[in-house]
């Protein structure tokens, strides 16, 4: 095969004092991962992330908030998606796609998977 899947990580902020400061518990805001707007969500159990966009009319998920139920809100039309499958908990049948976050000693990082060429199955 000449295409493999690899998982990517993008630096979203310098110090997870940082992410913590800026995205306080049940905030969200968006980021830029690579070519990717992402909306990374803050619970008392670590950060989500989910594609910024809302499905139903495209509307920032990043300026919406969160739940303790883990579950990002569109603020506008209310429609929620669970932050852990991507699935619709509200509105129409739909899904965000969900992204992997790492906190690391250098900061916090989103895990984007991008089909990569390999000539030797490298």
């Amino acid at each position: 095969m000449f295409f493999k899947k690899k998982t990517r990580w993008y630096k979203v902020f310098e110090t997870v004092g940082e992410a913590e400061e800026r995205v306080p518990f049940y905030k969200t805001e968006t980021v830029k991962a690579g070519n990717k707007k992402i909306c990374i969500a803050h619970l008392p159990d670590g950060f989500f992330a989910v594609g910024d966009k809302c499905p139903h009319n495209g509307f920032s998920l990043g300026k919406g908030w969160c739940t303790p139920e883990h579950t990002v809100v569109c603020p506008l039309h209310r429609y929620a998606f669970d932050l852990k499958t991507g699935r619709a908990k509200t509105g129409l049948a739909d899904y965000v796609n969900t992204y992997p976050v790492e906190c690391r000693a250098d900061g916090l990082f989103v895990g984007i998977e991008e089909l990569v060429f390999t000539l030797f199955g490298e």
